[in-house]
């Protein structure tokens, strides 16, 4: 079977006013096997890792300001953690296994409760054996919500995915650590679709105005998208708002773990279908997520929208004296790297791919006891990035946001996650006022779990 005709086919009790009031627990969030038809109903439903039996996961909304709590309940045959994407939040909360904390066993809980600073867009998902545990479905949204949100009709989270299934059974392929995916471009599906099914449709009435929450949980698959019936507004990037909405002419990009959140206006007509397409592996522009016409929400169109209100600490001062440091990405196939650092030794490339180790960072393969840099607090960074490999990388800090420093030292947009093209020069800055031992590495998720990874520590 050819990869086109498969994808085309009030809780709680009163007591008396003379008894204490019990505290409440934290709510829970547990991952769990469960089956989704994620693929078309021809075929059998797929077996997939959940958090609270869906895929994805349920969205969590939380006012900027407020707090995250929920106890991650372990019900999976392996170790698992969370990560909190993109929310600068404390160290011990970030839910990279290994770093800072430890994986939770099968059958174990653990508590995260954290506040949530800043406004915007992120999600949450496994750090534990990413590459396997991400692609089996564990993933969800997190939207902490401004406390003056923009004027629209409706706010949809479209988390987009791909998943590697077998024709036959439609089952998830294995291994997942197939050494050709590994050293290549990283596992990419043969099955794509949004919000865990392959033909999403939400209904809409023409001028309606919408919030578009972009996230990309794929592990490895680039998306680029286009507009269909629909004219709108990049207002942030990252979770992070833009100085100003910024008009969509061209074809938006967004790679693993980066998040858009658009606001648009429905210009199809009444009967019509508007669409976020994306260009395909057949080179052909497909519907990702289809938005039916059906009635009117005004006679005319709105006026522009106001910039989303900025976060907090978005400035990155001191670019001009700040600490540079170096970073190039190495390895993969058809790379020139002829062996690095791995497990305190010397090793050649031939001998690396046999323990299924293919890339590195500045000569270093995977985590080291020591840190790649050892940040003061409140100090600012240069980081400058080579990708001398065939392929590209979507680099992701934790804890921290940056800007991107462009030749003539102006900067970009603030993100936490920026894609790196092969033999491309890029560097970034970022205040590291955050306290803690922080993972860097490629969200391409297979790349990470074979060499590229590191982590800095800011004190």
């Amino acid at each position: 079977m050819t990869r086109r005709a498969f994808c085309g086919s009030m809780a709680g009790t009163v007591g008396l006013a003379t008894l204490p009031v019990r505290a409440a627990g934290p709510q829970t969030l547990t991952a769990r096997v469960a089956t989704a038809q994620i693929a078309p109903p021809q075929y059998a439903a797929t077996e997939v890792w959940t958090y609270d039996g869906a895929v994805p996961g349920p969205v969590l909304r939380v006012p900027q300001g407020g707090r995250v709590s929920r106890r991650l309940v372990n019900e999976l045959p392996v170790p698992t953690s969370i990560h909190w994407h993109g929310i600068r939040i404390d160290n011990a909360m970030d839910g990279v296994a290994g770093l800072t904390q430890e994986a939770v066993p099968p059958g174990g809980t653990f508590d995260y409760d954290f506040a949530v600073p800043d406004a915007g867009t992120y999600w949450y998902h496994a750090h534990s054996n990413s590459f396997e545990q991400v692609a089996r479905g564990l993933s969800g949204a997190l939207i902490v919500e401004e406390a003056d949100a923009p004027e629209v009709d409706r706010d949809e989270v479209l988390v987009l995915d791909d998943w590697l299934l077998n024709p036959e059974d439609a089952q998830f392929m294995t291994p997942f650590g197939h050494p050709m995916s590994l050293s290549h471009g990283g596992r990419t599906g043969n099955l794509l679709g949004t919000n865990g099914t392959y033909d999403l449709a939400s209904g809409v009435k023409a001028n309606e105005r919408l919030r578009l929450r972009l996230i990309n949980a794929s592990n490895a698959r680039i998306f680029v998208l286009r507009l269909a019936g629909l004219e709108g507004w990049t207002v942030a990037l990252d979770g992070m708002p833009l100085p100003e909405p910024q008009p969509v002419e061209a074809e938006l990009i967004l790679a693993p773990a980066q998040r858009i959140d658009l606001i648009v206006d429905v210009t199809a007509e009444e009967g019509e279908t508007a669409a976020l397409l994306r260009f395909d592996d057949d080179d052909q522009w497909q519907p990702q997520a289809r938005f039916p016409v059906a009635g009117q929400a005004s006679a005319t169109r709105r006026d522009t929208p106001a910039a989303l209100p900025p976060n907090p600490r978005m400035e990155v001062p001191g670019i001009d004296s700040a600490r540079r440091l170096d970073m190039v990405m190495e390895g993969g196939a058809m790379g020139r790297m002829s062996g690095a650092m791995m497990n305190g030794r010397n090793m050649g490339f031939r001998e690396m791919a046999g323990q299924g180790q293919f890339w590195a960072l500045s000569g270093q393969v995977g985590m080291t006891d020591t840190p790649f840099a050892s940040l003061d607090r409140g100090e600012t960074v240069r980081l400058r990035l080579t990708n001398d490999t065939a392929f590209p990388h979507a680099m992701h800090l934790h804890g921290m946001h940056f800007r991107q420093v462009a030749g003539d030292g102006t900067l970009g947009p603030m993100r936490d996650t920026i894609l790196s093209y092969p033999d491309e020069l890029l560097e970034i800055a970022f205040v590291a006022d955050n306290p803690g031992k922080w993972l860097f590495h490629c969200h391409m998720l297979g790349h990470a779990a074979s060499g590229m990874t590191t982590w800095i520590n800011v004190s």
